[in-house]
C-alpha cells in the first residue's frame, strides 16, 4: 500500500493578486517542516514562477489554479496545476540546457522561468495533458552539526 503524506491543497483564481496567498501558504508549511529561511525564499521564487506561468499563459479568460503542498519526510513537493492551454512537454523542456556561454540575444525571452525553477529546487517535472502541471520538490538541508 502506497504511503499517504499530509497534503494541503489551495485552489485560487489564476490571477496575479492571488500569488501572494500561495507564497504565504508555502512559508507557513515550509517553516513548520523545518526548512531554512534561504530554502524557503528559493521555494517562494520557484512557486511564484510556476504560478505566473499559469496566470500569463494558461487561460484566455478567467480560470483557476490548484497548488498542492505535500510533506513527505524530509521533502516538500509543490504542484502547480492549471486546466488551461497546455504546451507540448518535450524532453528538451524537461532537461533544460545550460545558459553558460550564451549571449543575452540567444536566450529565449520568457523562457527563463523553468531555468530558475530548476536552479532553485531539487527536482522539477512539467506534465502536460489537460492543462499544465509543474511539480517541484525541495529536500531539507542536512546540517552537519545536527546530523
Amino acid at each position: 500500500m502506497k504511503p499517504t503524506y499530509p497534503t494541503v491543497t489551495l485552489r485560487v483564481p489564476a490571477a496575479a493578486e492571488y500569488i501572494d496567498l500561495v507564497r504565504l501558504t508555502l512559508y507557513g508549511i515550509a517553516s513548520k517542516q523545518g526548512f531554512l529561511y534561504e530554502d524557503i525564499e528559493d521555494m517562494k521564487v520557484a512557486v511564484s514562477e510556476a504560478c505566473n506561468n499559469a496566470v500569463l499563459h494558461a487561460y484566455d479568460v478567467a480560470g483557476m489554479m490548484e497548488i498542492r503542498f505535500t510533506m513527505a519526510g524530509d521533502a516538500l513537493t509543490i504542484a502547480v496545476k492549471d486546466e488551461g492551454k497546455s504546451f507540448e512537454v518535450s524532453p528538451d523542456k524537461q532537461a533544460v540546457p545550460s545558459l553558460h556561454g550564451k549571449t543575452i540575444d540567444q536566450i529565449e525571452a520568457g523562457g527563463l522561468g523553468l531555468y530558475l525553477m530548476q536552479a532553485l529546487m531539487d527536482e522539477v517535472d512539467v506534465l502536460g495533458g489537460i492543462g499544465t502541471e509543474v511539480v517541484m520538490t525541495k529536500r531539507l538541508a542536512r546540517n552537519e552539526e545536527t546530523a
